[in-house]
């Protein structure tokens, strides 16, 4: 179980003293984790006690160990202990992830398997495949609370945070940094598990406190990694497309808007693009890298909400009439990437909600340049998008574009050469916090080692910073464009030529948003619960039709419900896996604490947000979508939901265009992985239609790409056509990072709701999606008495023959 498939044969580091791989022996009194390097040339001890079951007490050896000394010591262990059992062998892993405890005994973290997902500059970058919670103490009377019922409960709360997506280490490169941070950094024994970056600092505390080193923990940085292997005009060169989460003011799009009193902002994410050229071996490797990043807008703000009021309106807090929390955020991004902070700002103009926060953000910008020299002024760029892509989706996708030049001709991109394995040295010395432990034979740097320091030919400073309401889809499209233009002058520093990279029909424009795409995906999925909206860049792509439409209908639906009825749960269990929240004597449980009495750090929730409330940014447009066919009978649903517990795996989905539109509720009941509850309102009737789809093989039909081939884009045929190169194309070669790792495994979202839309096969319209419902067995699902909202009727659908029953709904 523990094993894992060999890597293919890489260009080989300098040899380093990180354990990769370890092994867990217990006896009745200890655990025993013994680690050694990637090449086997020495072994480590870890030895862990087992008798206390309330404290956490680790002993370090300091003695490096051969392969035959290490078998002899194990050999001695087990006679030691031969009246209980002797040695006995656990697991096999890669690594602690960390040490927890609840109401009782600790608990060890560890990576059971790894995936190898890339490579940045020779050094290995994994996933985690497989994960495992072992108890540390040995059971006895004193352990029995492992076996309660709320210790059950915490221990799945925490495991609600799957480590198993979209997380990811390195063993010999910090991660948490960027690459001209990483290349750039000439100080040792600084603390970098402590960053904003770093998931598991709290996790890691304990032990790395205890031991003073993290020789045996790996630091975890959640987001999104991918890697493509690309060929242009016989060029070859990796694509690297990185996403960091920030741990700070982390959280769900419900419970999480703003920013806090640290400066911290909900949401933020850094993005690094990284271009490396493949050269041959023992050459210094030409890389780029452009850092650019989103987060929520920084303000102190919320809206209240409830489940019929999908956009409500947004509520300032005045108490930082200085805008001191927002200076303070400005101040940190201007340490983090240099003094330039160019602001792109997405929210909507005119009437709209979002207005208020536009007007707040630009005084508030204004404020602060008021009190620093013009050329540390913070650049700020008011663009509708919304407002732009109705006018058509190729003229907004240029209007970004041209931000992008004018941000990059700014801020500049780091450009080196550098040798394979440039940054370990850091790395080495910062493992060991007070006493590195070090060869005789690496205690000085060799000639040849000092010819081979990595040279700069320039540096990015500053960043840019994007939002909208959400910094999800606006904002994805957006970061797009800014990769896009930096994408060509990136391939410009290395010498790599061909047509204009800034055009759609580009292999390599179509592949860069492929993984923005994925990348936005994954980040929606992190904070709002579904996959991002494919309006924007399906439009650019030219396939925007009634398919789309209800794919981007769906994933409305579906971050609805999630946000809904999923974030508290999702929140305690953030809080609790960054050490936020936790089982404390004499409070109650988490899960018996409403959201606003959840600990969060350094933000004082009664002062800052009296309310705390559930927010929404817009959902998609349905243009050509004809609800008003689709729906009958309209009613307004109740405000309960619909599965009770805690442990519910149900999820409901809630959809309104505008507020005078009908709406579409849908409720997909995943208990038994076959059926649909399908709730159908609009705004002004007071009844809810209610039914059961059970769903067998007639959804596993052939794919959508022969639904609509008529169909084309509704984007503007002009705009980027008048940016030169627009009209090229070439051929190019991509090699994905799955291609390259035969181990590594596509992070998918996950997402039922994509599958299903995707296997539609019938017409457009009301026909479409009566369609679905042909030949399928339908249901009535309703509560019993007395459980008001839950009663329904089915009038209206009655010329489904499958649809027996109608029934009045109670008052609600």
């Amino acid at each position: 179980m523990g094993s894992e498939p060999r890597d293919e044969p890489r260009r080989k580091l300098v040899d380093l003293p990180f354990l990769h791989k370890f092994k867990l022996y217990s006896t009745h009194t200890n655990y025993y984790l013994i680690g050694r390097d990637e090449n086997k040339t020495f072994w480590r001890i870890l030895k862990i006690d087992r008798t206390d079951p309330t404290e956490l007490n680790l002993f370090e050896d300091p003695t490096r160990y051969t392969h035959d000394e290490i078998v002899q010591l194990k050999k001695w262990i087990s006679r030691g202990n031969q009246k209980f059992g002797g040695l006995k062998a656990e697991t096999t892993c890669y690594g602690i992830i960390g040490f927890v405890r609840f109401l009782g005994p600790y608990y060890m973290l560890v990576i059971k398997r790894r995936k190898k997902v890339g490579e940045i500059c020779g050094h290995a970058v994994y996933g985690i495949a497989e994960t495992e919670q072992i108890m540390i103490p040995y059971p006895s009377p004193e352990t029995r609370v492992a076996n309660s019922l709320a210790e059950r409960r915490y221990k799945n709360l925490l495991k609600m945070v799957d480590v198993r997506k979209n997380f990811y280490f390195s063993y010999t490169y910090h991660l948490m940094y960027t690459l001209q941070t990483n290349v750039c950094n000439t100080e040792s024994g600084e603390i970098h598990d402590e960053t904003m970056f770093v998931w598991n600092e709290y996790l890691t505390h304990g032990i790395r406190r205890i031991l003073q080193n993290t020789v045996w923990t790996v630091s975890l940085v959640y987001g999104f990694f991918q890697q493509t292997k690309c060929s242009v005009s016989d060029e070859e060169f990796v694509l690297t497309v990185i996403a960091r989460r920030s741990r700070h003011y982390a959280g769900t799009r419900y419970l999480r808007r703003g920013i806090n009193d640290a400066g911290n902002v909900a949401n933020e994410v850094e993005i690094e693009q990284i271009v490396t050229k493949e050269v041959p071996e023992g050459q210094k490797v030409p890389m780029t890298s452009v850092v650019q990043m989103r987060g929520s807008i920084p303000l102190f703000w919320s809206q209240e909400t409830s489940v019929f009021t999908p956009q409500p309106d947004i509520i300032l807090n005045n108490k930082d009439v200085k805008h001191v929390a927002t200076r303070r955020h400005f101040e940190n991004l201007k340490q983090r990437y240099g003094r330039l902070i160019i602001i792109l700002n997405l929210l909507k103009t005119g009437k709209h909600r979002e207005s208020i926060l536009r007007a707040e953000f630009g005084k508030a910008i204004s404020s602060i340049n008021k009190g620093t020299t013009r050329e540390n002024h913070l650049k700020a760029i008011h663009f509708d998008l919304n407002k732009q892509y109705k006018s058509g989706a190729d003229g907004a996708f240029e209007h970004l574009c041209n931000y992008g030049k004018r941000a990059l001709e700014l801020i500049n991109l780091f450009f080196c050469e550098a040798p394979l394995g440039v940054g370990a040295e850091a790395v080495i010395n910062d493992s060991f916090f007070n006493n590195p432990i070090m060869n005789e034979d690496e205690e000085e740097t060799s000639p040849e080692e000092e010819a081979l320091k990595a040279d700069i030919f320039s540096l990015q400073n500053g960043v840019l910073r994007s939002n909208c309401i959400d910094c999800l889809d606006r904002t994805n499209v957006a970061q797009y464009a800014h990769g896009l233009v930096a994408l060509a002058q990136q391939l410009h520093l290395l010498g790599i030529t061909g047509p204009p990279i800034v055009d759609k029909n580009n292999p390599l424009a179509k592949k860069l948003m492929e993984a923005y795409e994925k990348m936005g995906d994954a980040i929606a999925m992190q904070y709002a619960g579904s996959d991002a909206h494919i309006k924007m860049f399906s439009a650019l792509r030219g396939d925007w039709n009634m398919m789309m439409k209800h794919r981007d209908m769906i994933t409305a639906v579906r971050r609805h419900y999630n946000n809904a009825y999923m974030d508290s749960e999702k929140q305690n269990a953030i809080n609790m896996f960054l050490g936020q929240s936790g089982p404390q004597l004499g409070r109650p449980a988490l899960w018996e604490l409403r959201s606003d009495q959840h600990n969060t750090g350094n933000l004082d929730i009664e002062n800052l947000r009296p309310r705390i409330s559930r927010s929404f940014s817009d959902n998609l447009l349905l243009e050509g979508l004809d609800i008003e066919e689709l729906i009958n009978e309209n009613p307004q649903p109740s405000r309960e939901g619909l599965n009770g517990g805690w442990e519910t795996n149900s999820e409901v989905g809630f959809f309104e265009p505008e507020p005078a539109s009908p709406r579409l509720f849908i409720k997909v009941s995943l208990t038994c992985c076959k059926h649909w509850l399908l709730f159908l309102s609009d705004s002004s009737s007071s009844l809810i239609t209610i039914f059961s789809v059970h769903f067998e093989d007639h959804l596993r039909g052939p794919g959508s790409k022969h639904m609509f081939p008529d169909s084309g884009s509704t984007s503007d045929s002009q705009g980027l056509d008048d940016v030169p190169g627009f009209s090229h194309s070439y051929n190019a070669k991509f090699t994905t990072a799955d291609e390259m790792f035969e181990r590594c495994s596509s992070m998918s979202s996950d997402n039922m709701f994509s599958d299903i839309a995707e296997s539609f096969t019938s017409t457009t319209g009301t026909d479409h999606f009566e369609s679905i419902f042909k030949g399928v067995e339908m249901k009535l699902w309703y509560a019993e008495e007395g459980n008001a909202g839950y009663l329904a009727h089915t009038e209206g659908l009655g010329r489904h023959d499958n649809v027996k029953h109608t029934i009045t709904a109670t008052s609600l």
